[in-house]
């Protein structure tokens, strides 16, 4: 027979959860995005690029976003790996992303080291960007990443049937070994629309000590150094989920509100293999008193991540610094459309398409 003890435990879990999902779902009524936007497309002609290949497996839940395949040489090593020219697809389905993960396979169908994925990158060229009038990115993975996975009842990413979406990625080899018709491809999982759930189901969003347009790699110098960049958000909302990716040597990456001097969010990266940097661990900025953090077009946000290189030289293209992660704007706060005309967005499109000239590199220490 059960305790009385473990009656009352499992009655405050239980209550718990409810005040949880209480909190959330009122938070959702209150913070729902207004409806999303019919956008012009940009002026490109996207029959001209390669197609990628989207597929649903309704029973998984599962969405397959699949690159042309290429050959990877031996030795395509540090960061002059192959680069895979962008591809465009469309969604077949709409709904909430909650997870996602990369894999590479070759020719023959055998699964090529999880290292081999320098990054893969998924964009929607419809949509801006929170922070900049750049297309909005929808995914993004690298090898320091990991899969991504978060609580799928409560948050997810919104995505529509028929969306375009534009993809790229690089590949590494080290190895002495060369791969024939490598197709790399990340899986996304989600919910289909029309469900009661997730709770909180938001846009991504980014901020980048690379931003506004460019390479994001930036070179290392010896030693300790930092290098940050400040914006405001186009609308004000809350983010409710966050996380941060690093390169090697990496120690600390930060979200902080500059005009309030206030940090809103630390990460560090967990330990790897080999001694290896890990990946940064996701951190979810709600719980059972709160849902996320607010943020407002009328303050600027700062991306501060801090290396420290043991090496004595310089590391070419060995730093990177990124945060990201799920924004709920206010309800009624209109999204701005992408304006395919702005400077900024012709030179972020042309670089992801990579057809735009290399961008100068920047000092260790920057801001905007």
């Amino acid at each position: 027979m059960k305790t009385l003890k473990t009656i009352l435990r499992r009655t405050v879990v239980a209550l718990a959860a409810l005040l949880v999902a209480g909190i959330a779902y009122a938070a959702w009524r209150s913070a729902a995005p207004a409806a999303t936007p019919t956008h012009p497309p940009p002026s490109v002609d996207w029959s001209a690029l390669p197609a990628a290949v989207v597929t649903v497996d309704s029973r998984r839940s599962e969405i397959t976003i699949e690159l042309p395949p290429v050959d990877l040489p031996a030795g395509a090593a540090g960061h002059h790996g192959v680069e895979i020219p962008a591809a465009v697809g469309e969604l077949p389905v709409g709904g909430a992303i909650f997870g996602f993960r990369a894999e590479a396979v070759d020719a023959s169908g055998r699964l090529l080291p999880a290292d081999a994925i320098h990054h893969f990158n998924v964009m929607d060229p419809s949509d801006r960007e929170l922070f900049l009038p750049i297309s909005r990115r929808l995914l993004a993975i690298g090898k320091e990443t990991g899969v991504v996975r978060l609580p799928w009842l409560l948050v997810g990413a919104r995505i529509r049937r028929g969306e375009r979406i534009v993809a790229n990625a690089m590949l590494h080899n080290p190895t002495g070994e060369a791969y024939r018709g490598v197709r790399v491809r990340m899986v996304v999982k989600y919910t289909p629309e029309g469900r009661p759930w997730p709770l909180l189901a938001g846009s991504p969003w980014q901020l980048d000590v690379a931003f506004p347009v460019g390479d994001k790699s930036f070179d290392l110098p010896p030693g300790r150094s930092e290098r940050f960049y400040e914006g405001s958000p186009a609308v004000p909302g809350k983010l409710v989920v966050i996380g941060g990716h690093l390169h090697e040597y990496g120690q600390i990456i930060e979200l902080w509100d500059a005009t309030a001097s206030e940090l809103i969010w630390h990460g560090e990266p967990a330990a790897g293999r080999e001694g290896k940097t890990g990946a940064v661990p996701i951190s979810t900025l709600y719980g059972l008193t709160r849902i996320g953090v607010h943020i407002t077009p009328s303050h600027r946000y700062r991306v501060r991540v801090v290396y420290d290189n043991p090496t004595g030289g310089v590391v070419s293209a060995g730093g990177m610094g990124v945060v990201a992660g799920l924004f709920i704007p206010d309800r009624g706060a209109a999204w701005p459309s992408a304006d395919p005309n702005d400077s900024l967005y012709q030179k972020d499109l042309r670089h992801f398409l990579g057809v735009a000239p290399p961008r100068a590199r920047a000092p260790a220490h920057g801001g905007h």
